[in-house]
């Protein structure tokens, strides 16, 4: 396996981690009815998870 292979593997289970660590995330705002802060075009918004 190649250096760019094994690179290539560490990037896809770095951005399947935090994919997960989004879904757990969300589910955790929703269980406790709070505010999810995000920044959208260069504000800070605060939204309800649904």
């Amino acid at each position: 396996m190649s250096n760019r292979d094994k690179q290539n593997e560490l990037k896809n289970k770095i951005v399947a981690g935090l994919e997960k660590v989004y879904e757990r995330l969300i589910e955790f705002k929703k269980e406790k009815k709070s505010e999810l802060v995000i920044m959208q075009d260069d504000k800070i918004v605060k939204i309800k998870p649904e």
